[in-house]
């Protein structure tokens, strides 16, 4: 998505990966629905899929990651914050690595549907396929077999409405696009 040259972290990267992990977070614990085998489904899709569309991979991986961990901690899930710090962090930085991808056109958004299409695709089944296994291994593959439909339809929610914000931003103020690495 972005064409700018790689720079180094600098302190406004780091200000902003701490921002978009709290996002996360608020994301995580602000609509938490319960699902039976002791875990939920949230809007953290959405802020981890924004992250990662609009600003990389690495700020995907790390806000995701770190945001969904945090808010296991605060929300009393701890068992599953060191699988969710996994599984989301890859699913940011999977997202970010498709949707960044160089490319010989001029403007991002002419070649951007399809990473966008394909990234999300990738995001629901890293975040879905993750969680399948995860629950198999905690609580037993029948039992992780009954949250796969809500945890679809999170992943897919959130890839939508990511997608859609982190175009509107774009459109909004394409300095934005600079920030990525």
């Amino acid at each position: 998505m972005s064409n700018a040259p790689k720079e180094k972290i600098t302190a406004i990267r780091i200000a902003l990966i701490a921002m978009l992990t709290a996002v996360v977070v608020v994301f995580t614990l602000i609509v938490r629905v319960p699902t039976p085998i002791k875990g939920y489904i949230s809007l953290c899709d959405v802020a981890i899929v924004f992250s990662a569309y609009l600003f990389g991979p690495w700020v995907g991986a790390i806000a995701g990651g770190l945001g969904t961990g945090i808010a296991d901690l605060l929300g009393g899930y701890a068992q599953w914050a060191p699988l969710s710090f996994l599984i989301h962090g890859l699913q940011g930085l999977l997202i970010g690595l498709i949707a960044h991808r160089k490319s010989s056109k001029k403007s991002p958004m002419d070649v951007f549907f399809f990473r966008l299409l394909f990234g999300g695709i990738v995001g629901i089944v890293v975040m879905s396929g993750g969680y399948y296994l995860a629950g198999g291994i905690l609580y037993g593959f029948k039992a992780a077999l009954t949250e796969l439909p809500l945890n679809l339809l999170q992943s897919a929610v959130g890839s939508v409405v990511g997608i859609l914000a982190s175009h509107a931003v774009l459109k909004a103020y394409p300095p934005a696009r600079y920030l990525a690495f």
